[in-house]
């Protein structure tokens, strides 16, 4: 079936809309490669006004590459353990799925020797009030941010890789404190502090401050001082784009090329947020 793409970028160095697609169709190769290379050009895509079933979600990520799933597998979809559950809904008093994600900035699964190529979350439920939407995602470019760096930085560092942790630096601030025992049970992982987009081969920077512990060959203080200034780098107000949610949003980001960062600014009961999660699988970081 044919479809013709809509594709406005946003005013951010990421971010970009396509509209008119519906994924509960058979989609084109042609319109596919257009969606993917727009993806991979600028990094958050947003495809607006999806009325998605699970299998055509799932099928759509799919031919993004292979499927991973999240240690969370208690926030698994009950049917469909390819997605996870993003909400803050109680059920029994029990969370239904993961209500915590995204407080600190960072790349999702970072922590992980082949961490995803892209996340994809596909809105069901839109926390709102007085008929404003709650709950926006802030991204932020890492790869506009390695550019903006000066040549002798660049050059410092240059084969250097950091330690990275699920748990990481966040239980020193309070955050990351859902499934808390399950996070430290997962691994460390060494990445280079500077890595290659498989796609497009932009250098991206490849830090944050909640999951990275140290860098290899420097003493404690130099390597958080440093991380932390390469966080920080990475989340200037020019680099981002933020994201105001609609119901039927199909958003998705490149976890190499930009980090992102959750609002809390919504509360159970007063406000119901439910997403559907999906994470497409990448290659090790070079």
């Amino acid at each position: 079936m044919n479809q013709r793409l809509d594709i406005t970028y946003t005013d951010s160095v990421i971010g970009a809309e396509v509209n008119h697609p519906d994924l509960a169709q058979a989609l084109s190769n042609d319109c596919f490669a257009t969606i993917e290379t727009t993806f991979n050009e600028r990094s958050v895509l947003c495809l607006r006004n999806q009325t998605l079933t699970e299998p055509q979600l799932i099928d759509f990520a799919r031919r993004f590459g292979e499927i991973e799933q999240i240690f969370l597998t208690h926030y698994a979809h009950p049917q469909y353990p390819e997605i996870l559950l993003v909400s803050n809904i109680k059920e029994n008093g029990r969370d239904i799925g993961h209500a915590d994600a995204g407080r600190v900035w960072h790349s999702d699964m970072s922590y992980t020797q082949s961490p995803p190529r892209a996340t994809m979350l596909y809105a069901l439920e839109v926390p709102m009030e007085n008929g404003v939407a709650l709950g926006s995602t802030q991204f932020a470019s890492a790869a506009a941010a390695y550019d903006s760096l000066p040549e002798a930085m660049k050059i410092k560092l240059d084969g250097r890789r950091a330690v990275h942790r699920v748990a990481g630096r966040r239980k020193q601030t309070g955050t990351g404190q859902q499934d808390r025992h399950l996070r430290e049970q997962q691994p460390s992982v060494l990445h280079p502090v500077v890595r290659t987009h498989p796609f497009t081969g932009r250098k991206c920077l490849y830090v944050n401050k909640g999951e990275c512990q140290a860098i290899e060959g420097l003493e404690t203080d130099e390597a958080l001082a440093l991380i932390d200034h390469l966080a920080d780098r990475i989340v200037e107000p020019q680099f981002r784009y933020v994201h105001q949610w609609r119901v039927g949003d199909l958003l998705m980001w490149d976890n190499c090329s930009v980090q992102h960062l959750a609002t809390f600014d919504y509360e159970w009961p007063k406000h119901r947020r439910l997403m559907h999660r999906i994470t497409v699988g990448g290659s090790i970081p070079f």
